[in-house]
């Protein structure tokens, strides 16, 4: 740890403290945790860049998409899905994902708006 990347001396601001740790209080942390733990994994995040920028697709959609095979396409989804960030439907022999909702759309959009203003400062 640098010293410029510590308070030289120990001063708490109480009233912030207090009202922040209070709005943290209200929140779910752990399930919040959940979406960007899903999107940390690198095939995962392309997946759900495919299902933002596809709308839909089948899982052999995704599994070309990736490079993967289809059970290792499939088995991201379940996980995406199973921590609320996509949904399926089922055309016959097909399954169809996409993403849940705009919320989880603007998600995938930020980070990648954000990675590229980061590759523009350094």
């Amino acid at each position: 740890m640098k010293e410029q990347d510590v308070c030289q001396v120990n001063c708490v601001h109480e009233d912030k403290v207090e009202a922040v740790a209070g709005k943290l209080k209200e929140k779910n942390t752990a399930d919040a945790a959940k979406i960007f733990k899903a999107l940390s994994d690198e095939t995962r995040i392309k997946i759900a860049y495919s299902l933002f920028v596809g709308d839909e697709l089948c899982v052999c959609d995704v599994a070309g998409i990736v490079k993967a095979s289809t059970a290792t396409a499939s088995h991201h989804l379940r996980t995406l899905k199973v921590l609320g960030l996509a949904k399926y439907r089922k055309e016959g022999k097909l399954v169809y994902y996409s993403l849940v909702d705009d919320h989880v759309k603007q998600i995938i959009q930020m980070a990648f708006e954000h990675q590229k203003e980061m590759e523009f400062n350094d």
